[in-house]
C-alpha cells in the first residue's frame, strides 16, 4: 500500500504534469511543423529543383524479385526529416530567448519605491500626539 500511496504523490507533483503537458504540447507542435514542411515549404523547392518530391528521392540498393521489395535508402525523407528538426529548434529557441528576454526585464524591472521617511515636521507631530496620549 506503501508505494500506491508513494507513486500517487510523484505523479501528482506539479512538475510531473507540466511535463506531461509540454510533452503533449510538443507532440502537436511536431505535427505542426511537419506539415508546415512537408505541405508548405517542401512542395515549392521541390518544382524549383524539376518537380521533385522529396519524399521519391532514393537510392535503389537492390532491385525488387519476385515478392521479395527492393531494398533502397530514402535520402529524400532523411532531407525533410533534418528540415523539421532545424524549424523545430529554431523555433524552441526563439520561444527560449523571448521568454528569458521577459524574465531579465522582470528582474531589472526597479522594486517599488519604499515610503518616503518621515520628515522632520512630521517626527515633531508624532511625538507631540504620543505625549497628548500619555497625559489623557
Amino acid at each position: 500500500m506503501g508505494i500506491l500511496k508513494e507513486f500517487k504523490d510523484f505523479a501528482m507533483k506539479g512538475n510531473i504534469i507540466d511535463l506531461a503537458t509540454a510533452v503533449i504540447i510538443g507532440g502537436a507542435f511536431g505535427k505542426v511543423v511537419s506539415s508546415l514542411v512537408n505541405d508548405i515549404l517542401m512542395p515549392p523547392i521541390g518544382v524549383l529543383l524539376g518537380n521533385v518530391n522529396f519524399k521519391d528521392l532514393k537510392v535503389v540498393v537492390q532491385e525488387a524479385v519476385g515478392e521479395k521489395a527492393a531494398v533502397t535508402l530514402n535520402y529524400g525523407m532523411f532531407v525533410q526529416s533534418i528540415v523539421d528538426f532545424v524549424i523545430i529548434a529554431f523555433s524552441i529557441f526563439v520561444v527560449i530567448k523571448a521568454y528569458k528576454r521577459m524574465e531579465k526585464k522582470r528582474e531589472e524591472a526597479p522594486a517599488p519605491a519604499a515610503p518616503p521617511a518621515p520628515t522632520n515636521e512630521e517626527k515633531l507631530l508624532t511625538e507631540i500626539r504620543d505625549l497628548l496620549k500619555a497625559q489623557k
